[in-house]
């Protein structure tokens, strides 16, 4: 209920309107609601909270590739989150670079395609990498040959599954890539107009750093909305255990594959020789047969052994352990 002016209260106002001190017509413009601007070729599909958990989805999924990439690129990877955003299909699509590396993801069981972006930059530098080069990436952009996006497509499976695990608080998804496009025209997967939601992610391989972005259109996500929220994230998430972290990590470390390589000898020969080896002929190592072999974890020199057989296949038996101090 308003409050109920005195006579005096009434009396003061009623001489400060006929005196021109005071406007009753300010005052009723002020009661009046201020109209929001909404733009229709903009339409808001996705929320603060729905992009927030949509960062959370995706800071698991860098902190994957971190562990994961470096088994193949054999060199330090660092990624994180760096924004995400709504934006329309072709806003998206207008500021891609030419060539561009464009993942088209059928993301199972929802409906339609996702797409991952490759900066360019990034793509050279892991084709570099792949091939035994030092990872740098090229003073100038030019198509990728066939070859090249061989080695791409097979780095990009291998992150496209590793986005099953993240998902898996909120739908149980099984994306598998279908295709890569180079040129943005050919990955219209929806309309211009339809509204995405962006996430993109910053990586630095080596001193080579650049930009993946993961397109979330707004059609396929649709009928997952209501799960894309931080409340139903966190009732979902599974808690392990303090007396059972430990044995969980050793068990997701013993299923770790890592390269194991024992080095015979090492020789030099001039590039006239070596382009006229032919069969039989004997290069000259500079190890003795009964000295110990070098083994090899990955890059790390960790034990010696002598060279021998097991049944029909060529064995070494460990000698010695090298430690770290050592």
């Amino acid at each position: 209920m308003g409050e109920v002016l005195s006579q005096a209260e009434i009396d003061m106002l009623l001489s400060q309107m006929s005196s021109g001190e005071f406007d009753a017509n300010e005052m009723q413009g002020k009661d009046e609601k201020q109209a929001k601007d909404y733009d229709f070729k903009r339409p808001v599909k996705f929320s603060k909270e729905h992009l927030r958990t949509l960062e959370f989805i995706y800071e698991h999924y860098a902190r994957l590739l971190s562990t994961n990439l470096p088994i193949y690129l054999r060199k330090s990877v660092q990624i994180e989150v760096a924004s995400s955003e709504t934006v329309t299909f072709s806003e998206f699509t207008n500021s891609l670079a030419n060539p561009a590396v464009l993942g088209i993801v059928a993301f199972d069981p929802l409906p339609g395609d996702i797409i991952v972006d490759l900066t360019a930059n990034l793509a050279f530098s892991i084709i570099d990498r792949m091939l035994g080069g030092q990872g740098n990436p090229l003073d100038k952009s030019r198509d990728f040959s066939e070859i090249e996006m061989i080695i791409v497509e097979k780095i990009l499976v291998i992150c496209i599954q590793l986005m099953r695990d993240p998902w898996k608080n909120v739908i149980e998804v099984s994306p598998v890539l279908e295709r890569i496009e180079t040129n943005s025209q050919f990955a219209q997967i929806i309309s211009p107009s339809d509204m995405i939601a962006i996430v993109t992610l910053n990586i630095k391989i080596g001193d080579v750093e650049g930009f993946m972005n993961i397109c979330l259109p707004y059609l396929v996500l649709e009928d997952i909305m209501d799960n894309l929220n931080t409340k139903y994230w966190y009732s979902t998430i599974k808690k392990v255990k303090d007396e059972n972290y430990e044995e969980y990590i050793e068990a997701m470390l013993r299923r770790v594959d890592v390269p194991v390589k024992a080095v015979l000898g090492n020789s030099a020969i001039s590039v006239n020789d070596f382009i006229h080896l032919q069969v039989g002929d004997i290069i000259r190592l500079d190890s003795k047969v009964d000295n110990d072999l070098n083994i090899y974890v990955g890059n790390i020199k960790k034990f010696t052994a002598l060279p021998g057989a097991n049944n029909d296949t060529y064995a070494v038996q460990v000698t010695s352990v090298i430690r770290e101090e050592e």
